[in-house]
């Protein structure tokens, strides 16, 4: 691989100087000043910047041509198991259902509605037709009104995430003259169907601001209604099942604050329901004459539930229903005329408990997998008996049940279908227990195929993300049996960072103990060699976004621990994003990682771990970083940088390679089989690492 040329960066130092400490960039000048420009319109990018990137691009793909056969092959295998004209069960909302489907070929989703009960479909919206002759085209949301006359949908065609809103009518199917842009990507119809409330984003591409449209209105006649002033806050709005109310919900990671409209009522103005106070979130949803609240509030770190009138929803009047357990963690809520239901997960597990509203009787549906994943998809009824769930594991394809809360009957709707075919009983999931170094245990979900050797030859391909309290479910994932089919062990390392096992872990992986998401995957993937799974050249570690923050500092901290690592779309620049208060999600995450602008702590604790900062001279092992030119998350510049300066520094000969769709944002290439094509990609390379690129 190494014995082609690798692109020359000039280096054109910029000094900035904090809390004493000066660091000197090299590469800064491959961030655009003209940024927000190219995010609506990538043709204006320097074209210095331009020429650079084009280069990285064409290095990659020489390096990468041998495996042109193969990531053909893998595309192949993945899109086989993809039914191409797949359809979804129907959802019901009063005189029609809800669905979604894919043609044959088709890259984008279709909306449709047929009657309650079955009958004729009728296509509300074709994205393949909406996206032709576009290079990046993404639906974003269909939202049906009130009395079925209408919906609103939004689409980006930049992978901006700069939304545009237009309005259909079902009768004719034709879209009418409104139109609204630099939305967030969805609206929430009042309640009479004749406007819709959303939130726009700014400049520095915040959601900072709600509107009101009256349908048929020009969009600069549009009501402002709410303006967040704090640019470390986002808005959101959201529905009630009853079509009664609408949130408006303000938050960042650890605080939040909801204000209500009446969904009947456009010229109301918000009332307040609880004032926002540092660390305490709530979330509301209605169950006719009471609010139902999911909160962490006066200490209940892994959250209970409280129950308000509607009348006075304020804190004064909350009143507990389902109470606090430390290690149980409540992650979502809703509520029907007779059952208040949530989603859970306890000792890495997650459980659906339904509690009877009238008994306060509860009972719970779980699975008995070492490992799996539950969707709680709830309804869109409130008047109901009956609810959706999804169940899966790493073997098992996804399977959809409605689940009667009164009777306790299942109803399996329908079984993921694999065209190409699978056997759950040619492949192994297991649940591996890693011990960190302060003593932690670190879950680790591992796949691979019954005739693989547990001998340490196999390669693994280990996947992690750490951050934001998201957890990584072990779920059924058709594009990773094309590694387990050759041999590879696939595993997910549930490290600190993401709430796996309750809201510690969590807070033991964020700020100022955010280094031990890094430890917590480096120990994961020595558990996997000393268990004889794999061995430490074999591991080609995964992540992206602030997975690939992880990748950039497991990859400064332990680089001989892996054969290979793969970035995508990573935060590797964090100490220099983070002093930035102009782009667009700086603000928001200081309370994820910290603020070096006014803290000297937070800066230290960054300059511990920043990827970019911390590239050493020392030998690295090959390194892939994927990115995205209009992604507005994490800018191009940031992988960018860190390739440069890996080159620059490192003291082997191992090639790092930067791979940047021109045409895309932060979630690569928009259509479904666009997508498997870089799927295609990234597993060819993880393959040439490993030497198993035979077919």
């Amino acid at each position: 691989m190494s014995s082609i040329s690798t692109p020359q960066s000039e280096k054109r130092p910029v000094s900035d100087t904090r809390h004493g400490i000066t660091r000197i960039d090299n590469y800064a000048w491959m961030r655009a000043e003209n940024w927000q420009d190219v995010f609506r319109d990538p043709s204006t990018l320097d074209p210095a910047i331009r020429a650079h990137l084009d280069h990285e691009n064409s290095y990659q793909a020489a390096l990468m041509a041998d495996t042109k056969e193969l990531q053909g092959k893998l595309f192949d295998e993945m899109k086989g198991r993809i039914k191409e004209d797949d359809s979804s069960v129907p959802s019901k909302d009063g005189p029609y259902a809800y669905g979604t489907s894919y043609k044959t070929g088709g890259q984008q989703p279709r909306f449709f509605r047929t009657p309650r009960d079955g009958g004729p479909e009728t296509m509300l919206l074709d994205g393949d037709f909406e996206g032709e002759g576009k290079a990046y085209f993404r639906l974003a949301s269909a939202d049906h009104s009130p009395d079925h006359n209408k919906m609103i949908w939004g689409f980006d065609d930049k992978g901006s995430e700069f939304f545009t809103l237009r309005v259909r009518d079902l009768g004719t199917l034709q879209d009418a003259a409104d139109t609204v842009s630099d939305t967030t990507g969805g609206g929430v119809w009042n309640a009479q169907s004749n406007g819709f409330y959303y939130t726009r984003v700014d400049a520095n591409h915040r959601p900072s601001r709600l509107f009101y449209h009256q349908l048929g209105e020009p969009e600069s006649e549009d009501r402002l209604i709410h303006e967040e002033k704090d640019p470390g806050f986002f808005l959101g709005v959201g529905g009630s099942t009853l079509n009664d109310f609408i949130f408006v919900d303000m938050h960042d990671h650890e605080t939040s604050e909801i204000w209500l409209l009446p969904a009947n009522d456009a010229p109301a103005e918000p009332k307040l329901v609880a004032e926002r106070q540092t660390g305490v979130e709530y979330s509301l949803t209605e169950g006719g004459d009471v609010f139902y609240i999911l909160t962490n509030a006066d200490g209940a770190k892994d959250f209970k539930i409280m129950s308000a009138p509607v009348t006075a929803p304020g804190p004064a009047n909350w009143t507990e229903v389902v109470a606090h357990k430390s290690g149980r963690l409540l992650l979502g809520h809703s509520a029907y005329t007779n059952h208040l239901v949530w989603l859970e997960r306890e000792n890495g597990l997650p459980r659906i408990v339904i509690r009877d509203r009238t008994s306060s009787e509860e009972h719970s549906i779980a699975f008995d997998e070492e490992a799996y994943a539950l969707g709680l998809q709830g309804c869109a009824e409130y008047d109901t008996e009956v609810i959706r769930f999804s169940y899966s594991s790493m073997t098992t394809p996804s399977q959809l049940y409605d689940y009667n809360m009164r009777t306790r009957e299942r109803t399996l709707l329908k079984t993921q279908e694999v065209p190409s075919g699978h056997n759950p009983d040619d492949y192994v999931t297991r649940r591996l227990l890693a011990p960190a170094p302060d003593g932690e245990i670190v879950p680790i979900s591992i796949l691979y195929h019954r005739d693989t050797k547990i001998d340490g030859t196999a390669p693994c391909l280990l996947y992690g993300y750490g951050s934001y309290g998201i957890t990584i479910p072990a779920s059924f994932n058709t594009n990773c049996l094309s590694l387990a089919d050759r041999g590879f062990i696939y595993a997910i390392a549930h490290i600190r960072g993401g709430k796996d096992k309750g809201y510690d872990w969590y807070e033991n992986g964020k700020r100022l103990k955010k280094m031990n998401t890094f430890t917590d995957f480096i120990a994961a993937s020595r558990h996997l060699a000393e268990q004889g799974f794999t061995s430490h050249d074999r591991i080609v570690a995964q992540g992206g976004s602030a997975g690939g923050m992880l990748m950039g500092a497991i990859a400064n901290m332990a680089p001989g621990n892996f054969g290979g690592i793969i970035a995508e779309v990573p935060f590797v620049d964090v100490i220099s994003t983070m002093l930035d208060d102009t782009l667009p999600l700086t603000p928001p995450e200081w309370t994820e990682w910290g603020n070096p602008i006014t803290s000297a702590t937070d800066y230290a604790t960054m300059s511990s771990y920043s990827p970019y900062d911390n590239v050493a001279a020392q030998d690295y092992p090959p390194i892939l970083a994927v990115a995205g030119l209009t992604d507005p998350r994490v800018t191009y510049w940031e992988p960018a940088k860190w390739v440069a300066k890996l080159r620059e520094i490192k003291t082997d000969d191992n090639p790092v390679l930067f791979r940047i769709n021109m045409d895309a944002g932060h979630a690569g290439a928009s259509g479904r089989f666009s997508r498997l094509e870089e799927v295609a990609y990234v597993y060819a390379y993880a393959l040439k690492l490993t030497g198993k690129t035979q077919m």
